[in-house]
């Protein structure tokens, strides 16, 4: 049987805009949502693209998952609850097993953040998908790129560079044991939201990495008006990484490597400890330098400068 556009929207993605804010959901030409009280809207939105941001035999599940996650961690770098979403949707053809592995990916993680469908669109063309994700965050705290200041701590959670590795792995097809969970960081990135929620009083600013740290950190040091020293030695590493790459591509994945989708954040020092001893479980929240007077980012290793040839993920630099 031959799918149209709305026999998609109503088989695949119907049915899943049932929220307290939802006046109108799924169905006609827009959405009517409620506006929560003492609380400011936050909007977000990515596309993904085959051959771009994700290899094109890609399992459609993981392809789901990741256009709603890319998303909730800009969301999470703010500090803001989610709380909707829109899907735009180009299809080369509309193959039932595809948008039923899609839209698996898509509402488990959905699910997972309380996060409900409420409008978009489902083209013919090439392969990609855009998100559009709202929530909330408190009128008096919300999080941007521009409050680092010169004495705070740089931390970053998780272990940047993972999923650059999981991409290496998945383009070399390589097998050992310590490959499978590089892999799952590359196709199923954790959008940190709930750590962005404890930030909010306690950063004083954050972003997320998706283009690379290095690059994500200049824009961070841009936007604040300051400068950052990264001490390399300290960037956490783990072990399926050490395991299968050397120290060289360990260090080049985890200050350019993109689509880790943790968070960098600027801490006063008196806040450190509080926010490490009520880290989320399973997290790991890593000081990995300051914030200073100045302009860029300075990296040092053992302090000495050190540099690395490569910088973050750029769609349209040259080479």
């Amino acid at each position: 049987m031959t799918l149209g556009e709305f026999d998609i929207i109503a088989r695949y993605f119907a049915g899943h805009d049932r929220g307290r804010d939802v006046l109108l959901g799924v169905g006609d030409d827009a959405a009517v949502l409620d506006v929560r009280a003492g609380h400011k809207l936050v909007v977000a939105m990515d596309t993904i693209v085959a051959g771009v941001h994700f290899p094109a035999e890609t399992a459609p599940e993981h392809i789901g998952y990741r256009a709603l996650a890319v998303n909730l961690s800009d969301l999470a770098a703010m500090g803001a609850e989610p709380a909707w979403m829109t899907l735009s949707l180009s299809l080369p053809q509309p193959e039932e097993a595809w948008l039923s592995g899609f839209a698996a990916g898509l509402f488990e993680l959905a699910e997972r953040h309380e996060v409900v469908l409420v409008g978009g669109d489902i083209v013919r063309g090439p392969l990609v998908a855009t998100v559009q994700v709202a929530g909330w965050v408190e009128a008096d705290a919300w999080l941007t790129r521009s409050g680092a200041k010169p004495g705070d701590m740089l931390m970053v959670s998780g272990v940047p560079g993972e999923a650059a590795a999981g991409l290496a792995v998945i383009r070399n097809a390589i097998s050992d044991r310590e490959a499978a969970p590089l892999r799952e960081r590359f196709l199923r990135p954790q959008p940190r939201v709930s750590l962005g929620r404890r930030l909010r009083t306690i950063a004083h600013a954050a972003m997320d990495v998706s283009d690379g740290l290095i690059g994500d950190l200049e824009k961070l040091c841009t936007a604040s008006g300051c400068s950052a020293r990264l001490d390399v030695e300290r960037l956490p590493r783990s072990a399926p990484m050490r395991k299968l790459f050397d120290e060289r591509t360990c260090l080049e994945y985890a200050l350019t490597g993109g689509d880790d989708y943790e968070l960098i954040f600027a801490v006063p020092p008196e806040r450190v400890a509080t926010l490490t001893n009520g880290a989320d479980a399973g997290v790991p929240l890593t000081v990995i330098g300051r914030f200073v007077e100045g302009q860029g980012v300075q990296c040092l290793r053992d302090g000495r400068p050190w540099r690395l040839e490569r910088s973050g993920y750029d769609h349209f630099a040259a080479g």
